[in-house]
This record gives C-alpha cells, sequence and structure tokens, in this order.
C-alpha cells in the first residue's frame, strides 16, 4: 500500500551541525591533525589595528580557499555557493547552519590588493612543512624534483617577437674561476675580460601574459606555459618546495637555490637526491657534490650523426689528460674555451692517411675536435651512481614520489592550468594546490 509522505523540509528541528558531518570525512581529519592558529598571527601585519570595519577571519578565508584547492574547485564564485550548501564545509570554517559566508569578491580583492605580491602563501606552505615534520612524516636526507608544465591563461597566437638578454647564471662566477685555474694547469693565460654586451636571444612574449614562456618540447604541446618545479621528501610524498619560473627556464637554472633554501629553512641534512634527465647538467653535477649528495640522474642518449663514431668510443686518458681515437692517434689538449669546455686536437697529418677519416669527421682541415667540459668529471662520477645498486633503488622511487604528487595535483585538485596571470599568481596557486596535498597526507597518515 503506497502512502503519501509528508513534506518536512519546512518543519523546525533541534540538530548540531557536528552530527551532519560524517566521522570519517576528510575536513574532520584535517581540522583534528592541522593547526591553523598561526594564520591570524601571520597575516597581522596586513590589517589596521584602530580604523575601518571589522575584517573578515583571515583564517576562515584561507580555510575557503584550501577547501576549494582540496576539492578542485577552480571558482571562488563557485567555491561560495558550494559552500553555502554544503555541511561539512560550513563546519570546517566553524560556521552554523544559517551564518552568512563572505562574497567572492572578498576572495579574490584580498588576493589581488592585500596579499598579492607577499610572501604569506610561501610562509603558509612552509608552515603546513614544519607541521608536518613534527609528525615524523618528512625526513630531509632523500629529495626528488621534476618539474611539470600549467597552460599559461594566454592565448598562443598572441605574441610578439622580443630580444632578451640571457641571464648570467649563479654557478657562472665558479666556472670563470675554474677556467682559469685550467688554463693555468696548461700554461695558458687567463682569459681576458670579455668586453662583448650581454647575449640576446629572440623569443616569443604573450601579449596577454608576458610573463608566461613559449615551450617547445618534443611530444609536448606548443605554446605559453609555465612551469612547475617541486621537491618531495621521499619518506610520505610531502611536498617541500614549490618554485615557478616561465615555460622556456631549463630545469636545472633554479634547481641548486631552491635545494640551499630547503636545507635553510628546514634544517634538512639531504644526502640522496633523485632527478630525471632534464637537471643532467655539469653544472649541476658539480653542485650537488660541492654539497657532498649524492645525485642519482636519469641518462638521455645524446644526438648522433649516423655514420660517425660516438664520442664515449674516444678514449679519454686522465692520467695525461689526452684522447685516444678509434684507429689509435693521441688527441691532445689544445686549449680551454670561455664556455668552460676543453677542446683538444688531433694531428692533421696523421688524419688525412686515416683509412678511418670518414667515421671521424669532416673537417676540411683533417682536423678532429672534442670538447670536454672542466666539470666532466663530476658529470661522469654522477652518471655512474645511476649504475649502482644503491642508484637504482633511489631512482626507482622518483615515479613514485614526485610524479605521483604531480599526478594527483593534476587529477584531483585542478592543476592543469593556470588560473591567473602572471608568476607571482601561478605560484600562489601552485603553492595553495601543494598545501591543500599535504594537509591531505597528515590528515591521512599522522598518527
Amino acid at each position: 500500500m503506497l502512502k503519501n509522505r509528508p513534506q518536512t523540509q519546512s518543519s523546525l528541528e533541534f540538530v548540531s551541525i557536528d552530527e551532519l558531518v560524517p566521522a570519517d570525512h576528510l575536513l574532520r581529519k584535517i581540522d583534528a591533525k592541522i593547526d591553523f592558529s598561526f594564520i591570524h598571527d601571520l597575516v597581522k601585519d596586513f590589517y589596521c589595528d584602530n580604523n575601518g570595519r571589522p575584517a573578515l577571519d583571515p583564517t576562515l578565508m584561507f580555510k575557503l580557499l584550501f577547501i576549494g584547492y582540496l576539492f578542485g574547485i577552480r571558482s571562488e564564485r563557485q567555491l561560495i555557493r558550494d559552500a553555502q550548501v554544503n555541511v561539512a564545509y560550513r563546519w570546517f570554517l566553524g560556521l552554523g547552519l544559517t551564518d552568512k559566508l563572505p562574497d567572492a569578491s572578498t576572495l579574490s580583492q584580498n588576493r589581488i590588493r592585500r596579499f598579492n605580491e607577499t610572501e604569506v602563501y610561501q610562509q603558509i606552505f612552509d608552515q603546513i612543512v614544519l607541521q608536518a615534520m613534527k609528525k615524523k612524516l618528512v625526513t630531509g636526507t632523500t629529495l626528488y624534483t621534476d618539474s611539470t608544465h600549467l597552460k599559461a591563461n594566454a592565448n598562443k597566437n598572441k605574441h610578439i617577437l622580443s630580444r632578451v638578454h640571457t641571464e648570467r647564471q649563479a654557478y657562472m662566477d665558479d666556472l670563470d674561476r675554474a677556467i682559469d685555474e685550467d688554463r693555468l694547469s696548461h700554461g695558458k693565460k687567463p682569459l681576458a675580460l670579455s668586453s662583448k654586451a650581454q647575449p640576446e636571444r629572440e623569443i616569443k612574449q604573450s601579449t596577454t601574459d608576458p610573463e608566461s614562456g613559449y615551450m617547445v618540447r618534443d611530444s609536448k604541446p606548443k605554446g605559453f606555459f609555465y612551469l612547475d618545479h617541486r621537491t618531495v621528501d621521499s619518506r610520505c610524498n610531502i611536498v617541500t618546495d614549490v618554485h615557478v619560473t616561465a615555460g622556456n627556464v631549463h630545469d636545472a637554472v633554479p634547481y641548486l637555490e631552491r635545494l640551499d633554501r630547503q636545507k635553510e629553512r628546514f634544517n634538512f641534512d639531504v644526502e640522496h637526491v633523485g632527478l630525471d634527465a632534464g637537471y643532467f647538467t655539469s653544472a649541476l653535477c658539480k653542485g650537488l657534490e660541492d654539497r657532498d649528495i649524492y645525485a642519482v640522474m636519469g641518462y638521455r642518449r645524446p644526438t648522433h650523426k649516423a655514420g660517425y663514431f660516438y664520442k664515449r668510443e674516444y678514449i679519454y686518458d686522465e692520467l695525461n689528460d689526452q684522447y685516444t681515437c678509434p684507429a689509435g692517434q693521441i688527441i691532445l689538449y689544445k686549449t680551454t674555451s670561455r664556455e668552460g669546455y676543453r677542446h683538444y686536437q688531433s694531428n692533421p697529418k696523421i688524419c688525412a692517411n686515416c683509412p678511418l677519416i670518414d667515421r671521424c669527421t669532416r673537417n676540411a682541415n683533417k682536423v678532429k675536435t672534442i670538447t670536454r667540459h672542466v666539470w666532466e668529471d663530476s658529470k661522469e662520477r654522477v652518471n655512474q651512481n645511476r649504475l649502482t645498486d644503491k642508484g637504482k633503488v633511489i631512482y626507482a622511487r622518483r615515479k613514485e614520489t614526485v610524479e605521483r604528487s604531480f599526478a594527483d595535483a593534476k587529477q584531483l585538485h585542478g592543476y592543469r592550468y593556470a588560473q591567473f596571470r602572471g608568476r607571482s599568481k601561478v605560484q600562489m596557486q601552485c603553492l595553495m594546490v601543494a598545501t591543500a596535498q599535504n594537509m591531505k597526507k597528515i590528515a591521512l597518515m599522522a598518527a
């Protein structure tokens, strides 16, 4: 027998909002494991103590943002609409069923005006990492770093050609000293200071978001992107560093500076790092050796011209600092260039009559030139780490740590596209996503 069910939407009930939130809800676990009290003290200098209307509670505002990044809500307007009807969101914010939520414009204006170009988001991220360390979820001994691209909020067809100066990298002073020392050890004079102007290069610059970079990579779409360089601790996949650059910046450029920041900020005693082949440069290998860090990097097979000998077939004699070609000729040191490469050149009189000349060089003067970086020894030693049993174990975990972190961010936290324009705003987005991921890890894994 069917009965008509009475309508009870308008009936009055005495109920606590706490009763309506499931005991195993993610926000309950986060609220139990994360201390948000630091936010108020962190941002108090951005508010006036004795003038104006009472401000919106900053802790509530940041909790709203965390909800958005935790559940992949990209729109601030949609976030407010969801919070109005979602009981769990209200409970997490400390609001009752009838309490009024702030307008979406309040969130955006705080982001645009009050906290724009500040270190607030970085400091919040750091505080969550410190809380993870207190709960023994971070060791800081083995770190994995990689980068992923975020599509910039910019039309790839709207750009201009611009000439920009090539930035001098942080390691260049060390390289200049190494070049001078190398030349002196070979009986050469140090290079004179270059009178040439700083080199320039032509790039595509977006007219929509000039701070993004035009990226061209194999198997990747072409267009304007940002790169998020992320470091993850090996124990529980806690993200320990986030840094955003334009999409046309090489992965290795900001790495050592960001590694030093983590060591200083969190007092990490880094023993091992795992990196993919994009970081395999002489400067980076030398920098990690100087820091006494065991580095394991992926290997990318160098480009090779068909029909010619591989560079590895020219045997280097470290004791005598010379190469031996496949035909048995000794190739001697000639000079060290300003770019940091030693040049070794063969004897053209011997090469002219060599039966293997066509597989060696097409040089009109019958001279074979081999280059070797002044820090090539460091690069070779780091490459050997990859082949050891210890190195294989370290590198195998790279895909389980930093790669997994990126995958979760893109699949669950709206991370495929940049929400905003400008590097600092994209940096904020990346920091908040990583903070949300760290909070989830702490909530689910902390004792």
